[in-house]
């Protein structure tokens, strides 16, 4: 394998690290309702456990509403069972055929928490990250010891590799600062 292409490998699950990082900090509520706060909650319907964006439309009408839209009416109180179970501090109320969230001011404690939550979700993804970087290397030095490469171009592509890793690390920690802010803002 060329140094280019691992160095492409490594920039594209670097990248795709990130994206995973972004995606679970959308997860994680902030004073505004959100689809994606409640879109993976599993609910048992059908005999098996399905998530919610496979069986209703999710809509954010208002800032601090979720309407859930079951495409089968009798999924209702299913949806509402997993809403409760998936533990997210949200009391979902049925109302005929929908289900509204209405979601409450955070407290203090509450928001602290969240923010403990985003920070482990980045520190994950630092160590993901760093985890790529290591493969990476890895294979840069099993082509040096195969001949492929020289050690200078072997030293380069490694220092690129790390410029990749503090790049992307650099990322996650201003995506972080954003979500922190998102969170205690009130």
């Amino acid at each position: 394998m060329p140094i280019n292409d691992i160095l492409k490998e490594a920039r594209e699950k670097m990248h795709k690290t990130e994206q995973v990082v972004l995606h679970e900090f959308s997860g994680v509520r902030t004073g505004k309702a959100s689809p994606t706060i409640v879109e993976n909650v599993a609910a048992d319907v059908y005999g098996s456990q399905m998530r919610l964006r496979e069986l209703a439309a999710i809509t954010a009408p208002e800032p601090r509403m979720l309407v859930i839209t079951p495409w089968d009416a009798g999924t209702v109180h299913a949806i509402e069972k997993g809403i409760q179970k998936a533990n997210l501090g949200l009391n979902p109320s049925i109302d005929g055929k929908i289900i509204r969230i209405v979601f409450p001011e955070l407290s203090t404690e509450r928001r602290e928490e969240f923010t403990k939550i985003v920070r482990k979700m980045a520190e994950d993804g630092r160590v993901a990250v760093r985890h790529v970087r290591r493969d990476a290397i890895e294979h840069l030095k099993k082509l040096a010891k195969s001949g492929g490469v020289t050690e200078d171009e072997e030293k380069h592509a490694e220092k690129e590799v790390q410029k990749l890793t503090d790049e992307n690390i650099k990322k996650i920690d201003e995506h972080l600062a954003h979500k922190e802010k998102e969170i205690m803002t009130v």
